[in-house]
């Protein structure tokens, strides 16, 4: 055996072994607990719901009457922060809104320097809600009527200072439908649920903007947004705030109480993602690392098994099982999508590449403000 089969041969077995390993880990992590969706019992406590909102005419208003469609909890105030937004989002609030008192509309100020966009926003909510409890959600997720209060009980049963459920992501073009279920997969592959309510490991500091449920008290004891007020990833940072002074959290399966559909098209997908995935990369080697990884495990497994080799197709194998194991925690499509996996890991790393490449020549914007 030449040199080059062998350096091939060792690069194919230690990607396998890694597509198997994750498998392993997906597999094991599956039982990332879920919100439950059967009606729960009245919330009493005031509950504070939290959106900001920026240039979202074409798609809040569902999520808006989904919010006053909300039953089980007796105390609830709907804030909505309108972001300098020049599409009408406000008006389009007030008429989904409707005339329920619970409703008000918040005017945003002007970004200070220092801050980035939702941060400053949240900040604004948390600022005028009176609530014992904060859920931030964002204006593009639909929850089911028992949504909060759901969310809300199961805070308090398990003593939690804070939870993240996940909702179901909601997915149209071929883009979407190879990268959205991606998250789900990257989130069981690396949460240990073992001891993540109380770990400060990485692993656990998982968080969605999505939908957070925080106690109001631990909130401010961690300096809320304002201790974050200039991160990229949001909601993961918050998380690891709210660890880094005491307090206990945990990310859990939502897909029975919300839905979202982030993106509508591909280039939705990729300015969203791009806006945000060079913070991964302090530098080009953990980028080249990290891709290589990626391709090593999921890529190249298949174009060995299409050359015939038994350990390409076990890898490929691997890799799917993955897929379909957190496509049903996720209630995600499964066929044919799943079988797709390689590709899904293609497309990540060019949205890598792409991030990194647009964050150098500072081309990074999101909704109208340049990401500095």
């Amino acid at each position: 055996m030449t040199l080059g089969k062998v350096v091939g041969t060792a690069v194919l077995a230690a990607g396998t072994a890694r597509a198997v390993r994750t498998a392993y880990r997906i597999a094991r992590n599956s039982r990332l607990e879920h919100v439950p969706s059967s009606t729960p019992p009245t919330v009493t406590e005031r509950v504070s719901v939290l959106m900001p909102a920026r240039n979202e005419a074409h798609r809040i208003g569902p999520p808006i009457r989904s919010l006053v469609a909300q039953t089980g909890c007796a105390d609830l105030e709907i804030l909505v922060l309108d972001d300098n937004s020049t599409d009408g989002t406000a008006d389009v609030i007030r008429q989904a809104g409707g005339q329920d008192p619970r409703v008000r509309i918040l005017t945003g100020k002007p970004l200070p320097e220092g801050w980035r966009g939702k941060p400053h926003a949240c900040a604004q909510l948390a600022e005028a809600a009176t609530g014992s409890v904060l859920v931030f959600v964002d204006a593009d997720v639909e929850f089911e009527p028992h949504a909060m209060a759901s969310a809300v009980t199961l805070l308090r049963e398990k003593h939690l200072d804070y939870l993240s459920p996940f909702p179901r992501q909601i997915v149209g073009s071929f883009g979407e439908r190879l990268m959205q279920p991606v998250n789900g997969w990257v989130r069981l592959s690396v949460v240990d649920m073992r001891h993540a309510e109380d770990s400060h490991e990485p692993g656990s500091l998982l968080a969605n903007g999505q939908f957070i449920v925080v106690d109001a008290a631990a909130y401010k004891r961690s300096g809320g947004h304002e201790a974050i007020q200039d991160a990229m990833i949001d909601d993961v940072w918050l998380a690891a705030t709210l660890k880094a002074t005491g307090s206990r959290g945990v990310a859990v399966r939502g897909s029975g109480i919300a839905s979202c559909r982030m993106y509508e098209n591909f280039a939705e997908l990729r300015d969203g993602y791009t806006r945000w995935l060079w913070v991964l990369f302090p530098n080009n080697r953990v980028l080249v690392s990290t891709c290589a990884k990626v391709l090593a495990s999921d890529v190249l497994p298949l174009l060995a098994a299409l050359r015939g080799s038994k350990l390409g197709m076990l890898g490929y194998a691997a890799g799917v099982t993955g897929r379909v194991i957190s496509g049903i925690s996720s209630r995600d499509r499964l066929v044919p999508d799943a079988l797709f996996h390689p590709a899904s890991s293609a497309l990540s790393v060019g949205l890598y590449v792409d991030s990194v490449r647009r964050r150098k020549r500072d081309a990074v914007t999101w909704k109208g403000r340049a990401i500095a």
